[in-house]
């Protein structure tokens, strides 16, 4: 019996003013452990005159993290946060009760060819933290516990797995690990991970148990402690998951909680722009992301 119990194809959405590529959630899976969203940006190539510039939004009951392969981000929060994002660092924010928060191109690329690549990741949080006060962590790129075994690279970007913890402060039991191969090798790792566990494939092809992926599919494992799979050459994969919470966690447009009137509440503060629930971001204060009206007067 095959353990890949769902395949995902990646789709498109919109972020700033370019295309991403959604994996989670999925109307048949709406979280793997705590991730409950997922986007792989691009790869995007943009021009002199393109940017990304998503302005300030708001986020309650959940943790960002963003990940970026290349390019880079400049984030802005209500915290008063205010730092570039490259490649191989991490950033965490935790929305908790509220935040706001923007993501622009630098000033210094505003005006270059530049590319634009990476994940940006929704964790839900435990039920007694999702009204915490927001927090925000960065967590640069040589902190992340990278290594090699058999001509396999690991790096575990966040969260525990094979007796190693990243310095990335998670709120609960989970795994983000990227794995990497120059050639060929056989991968068997599900003694170490735990809870539910998926895997998207980024460059070159996994086979298990037969059957073959390429990239932009998404795997979702039946048994993580069944994980092992076949990785072709140059191959990059990225496993994700850990352990579910015991209570739903909704979504309703950048709002997560297993409470739906605290979401509803939320909807409310971020239309009449309540700067009490959710401040200004300091420094990118002339404009925001409406509330879409259809989320408004959803239940």
């Amino acid at each position: 019996m095959s353990n890949i119990g769902l395949i995902i194809e990646e789709k498109a959405a919109d972020i700033g003013n370019f295309l991403v590529g959604r994996l989670l959630p999925f109307r048949e899976k709406r979280a793997v452990g705590p991730f409950v969203f997922i986007d792989h940006m691009g790869p995007s190539e943009l021009k002199d005159y393109q940017n990304l510039d998503v302005p300030p939004h708001p986020h309650i009951g959940l943790s960002t993290l963003t990940y970026l392969l290349e390019g880079s981000i400049f984030h802005r929060d209500s915290i008063g946060s205010a730092l570039e994002i490259k490649p191989g660092a991490v950033n965490w924010m935790t929305a908790g009760k509220g935040v706001v928060h923007s993501e622009r191109t630098p000033e210094y690329l505003r005006h270059s060819d530049k590319r634009l690549h990476g994940f940006q990741i929704w964790v839900g949080l435990p039920k007694h933290l999702e009204q915490s006060e927001p927090t925000f962590h960065h967590i640069e790129a040589d902190e992340i516990p990278v290594w090699e075994e058999d001509g396999i690279q690991y790096k575990l970007i966040a969260g525990e797995a094979f007796g190693k913890t990243s310095p990335v402060p998670v709120h609960s039991k989970l795994f983000f690990i990227e794995i990497k191969t120059k050639e060929a090798k056989k991968i068997s790792i599900g003694k170490d991970l735990y809870g539910e566990a998926a895997m998207y494939v980024l460059d070159g092809t996994v086979t298990t148990e037969g059957n073959s992926y390429g990239s932009k599919q998404l795997m979702i494992a039946k048994d993580t402690k069944l994980c092992e799979f076949d990785m072709s050459e140059n191959g990059t994969v990225y496993l994700f998951g850990g352990e579910p919470f015991d209570e739903e966690r909704f979504i309703f447009w950048n709002f997560v909680n297993s409470d739906k009137e605290i979401i509803d509440q939320a909807k409310v503060n971020w239309n009449d722009q309540n700067h009490d629930a959710f401040p200004l971001v300091p420094g990118d204060e002339q404009e925001y992301v409406p509330l879409p009206k259809a989320i408004l007067n959803r239940k």
